[in-house]
C-alpha cells in the first residue's frame, strides 16, 4: 500500500474534487434510475435482520432517555432546584452528553488505539475494497449505536426535545445522516464512516457540556461563577472546533477522500454522486450552523448579550427582561406567550412551524 498521503489544502481539494466530480459525469452516459437500481441491486448488502436491529435500538434509545429523564435527569434538576425553564431543558442535554460522550471516546479507541489509519491516512479508507466485503464487528458496532441512535433522533426531535429555530433543518439532518449511516454500510464504506462519526461527535460533546452550565449558573436561586466561568470556556472550545472538525477537517480529510481518492482506488466505484452530494449537503449544514456562532459571537462583541445563550432558542429574549419583570412572571402557571396560542411542550414556550 502507498504510503500516507499529506493532507490537502482547500484550494487542491476544489481542484481535485471539482475535477473527478466533472470527469465522473461525463463518463456517466447512462446514469438515471435505472442504473441507480441495477447498481442497489448488484452492490448493495442489508439485511432485514440487521434493520430490524437498528430499528430495536433506535426504540431502546427513545425508552432508554425518557427513563432517564423521568428516574435520574428529572429529579437531579429539582434537587438542585434549577429555574422552571432550565429543569425542562436540562434532561434533553443531559442525555445527549451521555450519548455522545461514549460515541466520541469509542471513536477515538477505533482511530487511535487500533491498526486503523483512517485518520492519519484518509485515503486508506478505500484501500481494498470489494462490494460485500465483511464488516470488522468493531466497526459494526459503532454503526448500529449510531444508526439506531440517529433513528431515535428523528422522533425526539419532532417530539422530544425543546423546538429552535434550527429544528426543521436538524431534522433534515438526521434524515441525510441516518441515510448516510444505512448506505454507507450496505456499500461497505464503512471505513469512511467512522472518520465522519469521530469529526462530528466532538462538538456535540462541547455543546451540551456549554448549555449544562448555562442551565446550572442559576439554581437555588444563587448566582454559581463557576459555572458561568464553565459556560464561556466551554463556548469559546465549541466555537473554535466546530471550525476545526467539521469545516477544516470534515473537507479536507473526508471530502478529499469521497471526492477525489475513492475514483484513484476504485474505479467506477457504486453510488458516487450519491454519497458525495449527502456528504455535500452536510457540510453546507455544518456552514448554516456555523453562521449561528457568528451570529453569537457578534452579539458579544457589540455588547448585546451580556451571558452565554443559546441563540437558536425561541424564549432567549427572555433573558434580557428586566430582574424586576422576571420576579412578577416567577409567580405565574401559565407563561402569557401560551394565550396568544403558542404551543407548551416540556414545559417550554414554542411555536411549531413544522
Amino acid at each position: 500500500m502507498p504510503g500516507p498521503e499529506p493532507m490537502p489544502g482547500y484550494g487542491l481539494l476544489l481542484r481535485r474534487g471539482y475535477g473527478s466530480l466533472a470527469a465522473a459525469a461525463r463518463g456517466c452516459a447512462d446514469c438515471g434510475w435505472e442504473l441507480s437500481r441495477r447498481t442497489w441491486a448488484e452492490n448493495a448488502h442489508l439485511g432485514w435482520g440487521e434493520v430490524l436491529l437498528c430499528a430495536l435500538g433506535a426504540l431502546g434509545w427513545t425508552a432508554l432517555r425518557r427513563a432517564a429523564a423521568r428516574s435520574l435527569f428529572g429529579p437531579f434538576g429539582e434537587w438542585c432546584n434549577l429555574r422552571p425553564k432550565d429543569a425542562a431543558k436540562m434532561p434533553e442535554s443531559a442525555w445527549k452528553l451521555l450519548f455522545y460522550m461514549i460515541s466520541w471516546s469509542y471513536g477515538i479507541y477505533l482511530l487511535f488505539f487500533t491498526d486503523y489509519p483512517f485518520f492519519y491516512d484518509p485515503p486508506s479508507v478505500f484501500y481494498g475494497w470489494q462490494k460485500g466485503m465483511d464488516v470488522p464487528t468493531d466497526i459494526a458496532i459503532a454503526y448500529l449505536m449510531q444508526c439506531s441512535f440517529y433513528g431515535h433522533s428523528i422522533y425526539a426531535t419532532a417530539y422530544m426535545d425543546t423546538w429552535r429555530k434550527d429544528s426543521v433543518v436538524m431534522l433534515l439532518h438526521h434524515v441525510i445522516t441516518l441515510t448516510l449511516i444505512a448506505c454507507s454500510y450496505a456499500f461497505r464504506y464503512h471505513n469512511v464512516g467512522i472518520l465522519v462519526f469521530f469529526l462530528h461527535d466532538v462538538n456535540d460533546i462541547q455543546l451540551e457540556f456549554t448549555k449544562l452550565n448555562v442551565y446550572f449558573k442559576h439554581r437555588g436561586g444563587v448566582y454559581h461563577r463557576l459555572n458561568d466561568v464553565l459556560s464561556n470556556i466551554g463556548c469559546l472550545t465549541f466555537s473554535i472546533s466546530w471550525f476545526w472538525f467539521r469545516l477544516y477537517w470534515f473537507p479536507l480529510k473526508v471530502l478529499y477522500a469521497t471526492c477525489y481518492s475513492s475514483l484513484q482506488s476504485v474505479p467506477n466505484i457504486p453510488f458516487y454522486f450519491f454519497f458525495n452530494a449527502l456528504l455535500l449537503v452536510l457540510t453546507l449544514m455544518n456552514i448554516y450552523w456555523f453562521l449561528y456562532i457568528v451570529l453569537f459571537v457578534a452579539k458579544v462583541l457589540m455588547g448585546q448579550m451580556q451571558e452565554v445563550n443559546d441563540v437558536r432558542e425561541y424564549d432567549m429574549e427572555d433573558s434580557k427582561k428586566p430582574t424586576t419583570a422576571k420576579k412578577r412572571e416567577a409567580g405565574l402557571q401559565l407563561p402569557s406567550a401560551l394565550k396568544e396560542g403558542m404551543h407548551l411542550k416540556n414545559g417550554l414556550v414554542k411555536n411549531k412551524r413544522l
